[in-house]
């Protein structure tokens, strides 16, 4: 192991460290980090390409600003804000992780998850996979269709489509009316033995959002007020987010 010493530069300082505090109702103040890994030992991604977020929070108190808005780390952290809840200091690392993200260039975020939130921008399904109103429809109405011919039992299955007034309304994740739409039954399933007044919305049915992975805020708010205009244009009362 080296001995060589490392030395910080007196001048380094975080610009964007105070930035982020400022930004932060609550958990912003980043200088009360007491190196506990907690937040590392309850972090679902740690160790992911060495990922720790405690020294990340660390590259932020000592001002590796350069080093810390270039880092890969960035798009490693799931949001989950389980470090939050572990923190004894309560510190928002997730929120400098945000804050971090909206500050990369759109053509240098990772494309799968920028692909995501443009293409949930390209119809009012707000779907990742591109799915259309007619395609969703379709999708409902030919595998409602397959299950009450071939499952003695569910003949009379229902999976609403646009039904106002309805007690709930369900949220889909877009992949599996694409990739796997037998997925969507057992759920339907449920909701058909308890009885429940439910439907689903030709508007705003997906339930993902990747533009809030992009911390896209602007993208992210405008599919929010989509979907809920469609809940509330439907008179439904509560919204069962699958997400």
């Amino acid at each position: 192991m080296s001995n060589e010493t490392i030395v910080i530069s007196k001048k380094r300082k975080s610009i964007f460290k105070e930035k982020v505090m400022n930004l932060l109702p609550e958990g912003g103040n980043l200088n009360l980090c007491l190196t506990c890994g907690l937040c590392a030992s309850g972090c679902p991604a740690s160790g992911e390409d060495g990922m720790d977020p405690r020294k990340f929070l660390r590259l932020a108190s000592l001002g590796f600003d350069d080093e810390l808005l270039s880092s890969d780390w960035a798009w490693k952290c799931t949001l989950c804000t389980r470090c939050v809840y572990a923190c004894p200091m309560k510190i928002d690392i997730p929120g400098l992780m945000f804050n971090i993200r909206k500050n990369w260039p759109k053509d240098k975020q990772p494309k799968g998850i920028r692909g995501s939130c443009e293409m949930a921008l390209k119809n009012d399904t707000c779907s990742a996979m591109g799915a259309t109103e007619e395609d969703w429809k379709f999708v409902v109405e030919d595998v409602l269709e397959e299950i009450r011919e071939e499952y003695p039992g569910y003949e009379n299955l229902q999976a609403p489509m646009d039904k106002e007034g309805a007690y709930f309304i369900l949220n889909q994740n877009s992949r599996e009316p694409v990739t796997e739409p037998d997925e969507m039954v057992p759920l339907w399933k449920i909701l058909h033995h308890a009885g429940a007044d439910w439907t689903y919305g030709s508007k705003g049915w997906a339930a993902e959002n990747y533009c809030l992975f992009c911390a896209d805020t602007e993208n992210w708010e405008k599919i929010v007020r989509l979907k809920a205009k469609a809940v509330d244009d439907l008179g439904c009362k509560v919204w069962l987010n699958t997400e």
